[in-house]
């Protein structure tokens, strides 16, 4: 089994996947270790909403009407959710509380993407994050069923992972971005 260092080393976005996904017990068996990222109060700051078959039609439709008031081709962004058989719609619950600002408990819900995206490239899934402005949409907000203080954070498009190689992964640079102060 790789180490945790390993399997973020190896991670690759897969921006074409097959029709194979996880189902609800896997998914649930690697949220349970997910969700035991660093959670200040224990507030459990994030939720998850599996999208399946026409559920996917669904939020194409919420993202086509997004995309018309925008006055973007309303069509392409429909067929998105279609690229693949699972999308997991990423949420961030937040709600008020003295000692954990807003700002953090939608830093625990992007670590629980994350590191449930680490677990399931590490089980051989392939996936993508997927974002943009279509998330803060009120009608796409309205498909996923969002509460007041709910965000939509993107959402994880899951499948089989296709036998072609996966690229080498660009060197991230990260000497540029690191300080060490004494």
């Amino acid at each position: 089994m790789p180490t945790a260092r390993e399997a973020a080393l190896r991670r690759r976005s897969s921006p074409k996947v097959t029709e194979r996904a996880p189902d609800d017990a896997e998914l649930l068996e690697l949220l349970e270790a997910a969700g035991r990222v660093a959670d200040h109060g224990s507030l459990r700051p994030w939720r998850v909403i599996a999208l399946r078959g026409e559920s996917r039609a669904g939020l194409g439709r919420a993202l086509g009407a997004a995309a018309r008031a925008r006055g973007a081709d309303a069509e392409k962004v429909a067929s998105k959710p279609l690229r693949a058989p699972l999308l997991i719609a990423l949420v961030a619950t937040t709600r008020p509380h003295f000692k954990v600002h807003a700002w953090e408990q939608e830093a625990v819900a992007s670590g629980v993407g994350h590191v449930l995206s680490l677990l399931l490239d590490e089980a051989g899934w392939g996936v993508m994050w997927r974002s943009g402005p279509y998330t803060r949409d009120p009608a796409v907000a309205e498909f996923h069923g969002l509460a007041e203080g709910e965000l939509l954070l993107g959402w994880l498009y899951v499948g089989g992972r296709p036998e072609e190689a996966r690229p080498e992964r660009r060197d991230p640079g990260v000497a540029e971005l690191f300080q060490s102060r004494g």
